[in-house]
């Protein structure tokens, strides 16, 4: 490929302290195996992806804060192919948070820092493959975490089982976290390990367990959209556990690492990630948000919203769930 050496030329990823360095393309692979007919294609997505990263990668030269953009696993496929694979998660309405409710038991100060996967509550990054189901993984990360604060057990618990099972959504072609968090609460339906119910990356028939068998299930939830306070958003948090939410990340494709202040938009609504902390320490404060696109994604699976200014639409829809 002549053109791989024209993509190295214009990525900059960044060391452990937030400065950039030259790029080194450990670890990175484009995937150009599959039959003769859609080398073109992705050649053609690639020339795009390389000229689309380097004017974003303009906007916001000399800044070694806001995001970078670069080739990544996701560099072959168009806008709209990527669209179309990983970014099914629906919109569902929820009630605009008012200051008159309040969280209860989150009058503390704020902590300037604060990281669930400091306390060992929260699993490892998973990945989705082409498997549309963002929002399911998004509600059994949150759940996950909420049992392990609660009982002080790690557990990793079957997505498929969501998948397979959540009848009002739509399994790898897309759902809604908020539906899907509705029927767990109705139905009481116990999650059980990944290891009972692999992840397979496709819809199938439902698998129903015995009452005796070792499951999760949530007692509550809540939902809201907390855009204008962010502030609020915080006290849920820490009051809750990792927060499930629902941004625009048609920009993610590119994305390298540093923290995303532009580039994105709200209002489009459609993959829903996992908020685990945040940390207000330095010029920027940010969001740190779990992604389900595997750890060599962003930084190690994980992106950096800007808070407070509902970047991503990322205070949109916030929901936490209690078990």
């Amino acid at each position: 490929m002549i053109l791989w050496p024209c993509a190295l030329l214009i990525l900059l990823p960044f060391l452990e302290d937030g400065s950039r360095s030259e790029f080194a393309p450990a670890n990175l692979s484009l995937p150009f195996r599959n039959p003769r007919g859609s080398e073109w294609k992705k050649e053609r997505a690639l020339r795009e992806s390389i000229k689309r990263i380097k004017h974003w990668n303009s906007l916001s030269f000399g800044d070694n804060i806001t995001a970078l953009y670069g080739i990544n696993q996701f560099s072959h496929l168009s806008p709209e192919e990527f669209k179309a694979i990983y970014l099914q998660s629906r919109p569902s309405k929820v009630p605009r948070y008012v200051p008159q409710v309040a969280l209860q038991g989150t009058d503390s100060p704020l902590p300037a820092k604060f990281d669930w996967r400091d306390k060992n509550v929260v699993t490892e990054v998973r990945n989705q493959r082409q498997c549309g189901a963002c929002w399911a993984f998004s509600i059994v990360s949150g759940i996950e975490s909420a049992y392990a604060i609660k009982r002080n057990t790690l557990e990793k618990l079957s997505v498929q089982q969501v998948i397979d099972c959540s009848y009002n959504n739509y399994g790898c072609n897309g759902g809604s976290t908020i539906s899907a968090l509705s029927w767990l609460n109705k139905t009481h339906v116990k999650l059980v390990r990944d290891s009972k119910y692999l992840f397979k990356a496709h819809t199938g028939l439902c698998h129903y367990f015995r009452r005796s068998d070792f499951g999760i299930s949530i007692t509550d939830y809540l939902a809201y959209d907390l855009s204008k306070h962010e502030d609020e958003m915080m006290k849920m948090l820490i009051k809750w556990g990792p927060l499930s939410v629902v941004v625009d990340a048609l920009s993610w494709q590119d994305y390298l690492g540093g923290i995303i202040q532009h580039h994105c938009s709200s209002g489009k609504q459609n993959h829903a990630v996992v908020v685990t902390g945040f940390d207000r320490t330095g010029n920027i404060p940010y969001w740190i948000v779990r992604n389900s696109w595997g750890q060599t994604w962003g930084r190690n699976g994980y992106a950096h919203v800007k808070m407070g200014s509902n970047i991503c639409g990322i205070a949109d829809s916030v929901s936490a769930v209690s078990v």
